[in-house]
């Protein structure tokens, strides 16, 4: 509702009653009586003579309201305050002012609250009268904390809360409430202060017809409406017609104006007795309104209203900023997650892959319930979706109605009547096209709105019958019910659509740059193919070699060297005899350090043959070997089952695991050694971060054996690398931690450790669950 916005009323329902048919053209504005809590005078704007007294003047200062019609300022006042008055008057406008004064010619010079205002031609001056001993402190302290709290909200719905919290604290109201209009100009209670008794009405709703136009129209124009008594009785005013037209005078700006009884009798149905509205107004439209509540009469003084009133208007004022923090705080978490996201997909050599397989995902960019990727024929599914078939049949349905690269509703069903099978993962649709193919889409879902939405009562206006006559009567009770709300999701936010086209075009300068990039690589590929071809040849040589040509001689070294023991030893000295043993055992040596380094660059080379494999298995399968080695093996080894079946190298993790069970049992030097296996704590991660549960197993091998100490947890992985003499702990090549921990990082993991010397060493090492 804006300023523009034009209300109908009609006039001619003056003093005629309110029925369903009329009610909606009430002519609030001009209701002819007062609230009878102060009285009311309207003066002629030219001459400053009564035109009009509210009837219960004679009430409020024992001068009937006939007796004053004609008469000037002089029937009230004595000569200064006149004056005063008369200064207050030559100033007047549509924003009222306030002065506290005596009646000097009035009995009993009784003190009152004279707001005065100018509209419709008219000069109003309304009283409200001041209580004996009364004062008026304007408590700056806690409109300074007021003002600060509400300053320091770091979003609209605790700003919200914040502003109810602080009025009702200032007036003492049973309920304070924070209702917002929503775009159908149905409305929602969004913030509540109350009484801890009371019936919570925080995150009702409330039909669009409680607040009729005319209404919302009056909020527009004054600020604050106050009824200190519901069940008031409303003092007309003498005359009721305006002096210069066939109407009551204009009311929109009083104080004292009286109120629909249609609202009173609403209130009453609630159960308050008194009650104050403050609007919201931003940018011209009513955003909403604060609304007090209290279940008996409550009168607060005109001083303290307007400080609430004041805080409104603050409110108003700020609500902007507090939405566009919420706006940045979203906006920035889009940013943020889109960059991780793109930066995702630029490291997989498959893009698709890095929209799903890894946190954030394509879900996280902004709110939705699921998403779909559906591309070469396949569909990957995210969150809550509909069905893959179903899925499939939207892709047709965006091919051939929706050719554009985005499309997007918050009501798919308003598109595609057969959008009602999906409405509840899919009323809401999104979804951008990847490629030129048909039904190669990126999708996001939301589903409805909510399936069944709380409001405070039925839309329709209770009628009841009275002497034969229909009346209107507001609804009678406001127990919750439940109003289904169909096929309607959130709708996209402008950021959020900005946001998908924004990855529709950098998937589309992925595949664009791979296109290209695959291009300059086919050119190429044919010249690399030959020098590959003849790398390949090389290195099968050097292997045929290193396996053959050198180990023959070795070995030929090797056994002379065993004969020349057996057949000379006896003619040899002894000096001669320990050369001729350090000649089989250096041979030994480089047969073994040749074969090491060959298996390390077949790790490298050999492609992995990756298949569904039993680790519970594989282990078994290598203490079966290491039974050979160690009796009663069942007893020295502790698997801490079940272990997963994950997609691995089978072939490669037997040697993994049979590396780290082997130098476990071999480098210890307790009497009885004890190692454990198992799969390690979702919070374990390894020094280049692998470990997420999502993406990774992570196992571990754990001994009582020697331990290593921290300075050389790294040196253990470098080739040849040894921390013990050769024929200490049974020997060995120091190459078997670097091949196992090249098999783990062609697995896409890492392979680390945690040891304390002379207390035992933990390997750990991660796989990838996406091989």
């Amino acid at each position: 509702m804006d300023r523009a916005t034009v209300v109908t009323t009609d006039e001619a329902l003056i003093n005629a009653p309110v029925t369903l048919t009329n009610c909606d053209r009430e002519p609030i504005h001009i209701p002819g009586s007062v609230q009878p809590y102060g009285f009311l005078l309207c003066l002629d704007e030219r001459r400053r003579r009564v035109v009009h007294a509210s009837a219960n003047a004679a009430e409020q200062v024992g001068i009937e309201a006939e007796d004053l019609l004609g008469l000037g300022l002089e029937r009230l006042f004595g000569p200064a305050t006149q004056a005063e008055v008369e200064r207050l008057l030559d100033a007047a406008t549509e924003e009222p002012k306030l002065l506290t004064i005596q009646l000097d010619a009035v009995a009993g010079q009784p003190a009152y609250r004279l707001i005065v205002h100018r509209h419709d031609a008219l000069l109003w001056l309304e009283f409200e009268p001041v209580a004996e001993g009364e004062r008026n402190v304007l408590d700056l302290a806690t409109l300074n904390q007021t003002l600060g709290q509400m300053l320091s909200a770091g979003s609209v719905p605790e700003f919200c809360q914040f502003a109810v919290d602080q009025l009702r604290d200032l007036t003492g109201f049973d309920r304070v409430l924070m209702y917002r209009f929503a775009e159908d100009a149905s409305g929602e209670v969004v913030a509540e202060a109350k009484r801890a008794d009371l019936e919570p009405f925080f995150g009702l709703h409330y039909p669009a017809t409680d607040i009729p136009q005319q209404a919302r129209a009056m909020y527009l124009k004054s600020w604050l409406r106050f009824i200190p008594d519901v069940d008031y009785r409303p003092a007309p005013l003498v005359p009721v017609l305006h002096p210069g037209q066939q109407r009551p005078p204009d009311m929109t700006y009083s104080v004292l104006r009286s109120v629909s009884p249609i609202h009173l009798q609403y209130l009453r149905n609630m159960g308050v007795a008194a009650t104050m509205t403050i609007s919201v107004i931003q940018e011209g439209r009513l955003w909403g309104l604060i609304t007090c509540h209290h279940l008996t009469p409550l009168l607060l003084r005109y001083e303290l209203r307007e400080l609430c009133l004041f805080i409104g208007k603050t409110f108003s004022a700020l609500l902007k900023t507090k939405q566009q923090q919420d706006e940045f705080a979203y906006q920035l978490h889009i940013r943020e997650t889109q960059a991780q996201l793109f930066e995702q997909v630029g490291r997989h050599a498959n893009f698709l892959d890095g929209l799903y397989q890894r946190r954030p995902t394509v879900t996280d960019v902004f709110d939705c319930g699921g998403a779909a990727i559906c591309f070469e024929g396949s569909i990957i599914t995210l969150g809550s979706t509909p069905s893959k078939p179903q899925i499939a049949e939207l892709t047709e349905w965006l091919q051939r109605h929706a050719p554009q690269n985005l499309f997007y509703t918050n009501s798919y069903v308003q598109h595609n009547p057969a959008g009602l099978a999906i409405r509840g993962t899919a009323s809401g649709i999104m979804a951008v096209s990847l490629s030129e193919e048909p039904r190669d889409y990126l999708i996001w879902f939301r589903p409805e709105v909510i399936q069944t939405v709380t409001w405070a009562g039925r839309e329709q206006k209770v009628e009841r019958l009275e002497n034969g006559v229909l009346h209107l009567s507001p609804r009678q009770s406001f127990e919750a019910w439940k109003q289904t709300v169909d096929s309607t999701a959130v709708a996209w936010r402008p950021m959020e659509i900005k946001a998908a086209e924004e990855i529709r075009l950098h998937l589309s300068d992925v595949r664009l740059k791979i296109f290209n990039e695959l291009q300059v690589r086919a050119a190429a590929l044919s010249k690399l193919n030959s020098e590959l071809e003849r790398s390949n040849d090389e290195l099968d040589s050097f292997a045929y070699v290193a396996s053959h040509d050198l180990k023959e001689p070795l070995r030929g070294i090797h056994n002379y060297s065993i004969f020349l023991l057996e057949d000379y030893a006896d003619k040899l000295d002894a000096d001669g005899t320990q050369k001729l043993q350090t000649l089989v055992r250096l041979s030994q040596r480089m047969e073994s350090l040749i074969e090491s380094l060959l298996q390390l660059s077949r790790v490298g080379r050999q492609e992995l043959t990756v298949t569904e494999t039993d680790l519970d298995a594989v282990v078994a399968d290598v203490l079966d070997v290491l039974q050979l080695s160690y009796q009663r093996i069942d007893q020295l080894v502790t698997v801490h089952g079940p272990l997963p079946t994950l997609r691995c190298d089978a072939v490669r993790l037997r040697e993994i695991f049979n590396n780290l069970l082997t130098n476990a049992l071999k480098y210890n030097d307790k009497p009885t050694p004890h190692v454990e296996v198992g799969l390690a704590s979702a919070k374990v991660r390894g020094p280049r971060g692998t470990g997420r549960p999502d993406d990774y197993y992570v196992f571990y091998v754990r001994d009582n054996g020697i331990g290593i100490d921290a300075r050389h947890h790294e040196a253990v992985f470098k080739i040849f690398k040894r921390l013990h003499a050769q024929d200490k702990y049974g020997g060995g090549t120091g190459a078997g931690l670097p091949i196992a921990r090249k098999m783990v990082e062609r697995h896409e993991g890492e392979l680390w450790l945690e040891s304390v010397p002379g207390q035992g060493t933990t390997f750990f090492f991660s796989l990838s669950k996406h091989l």
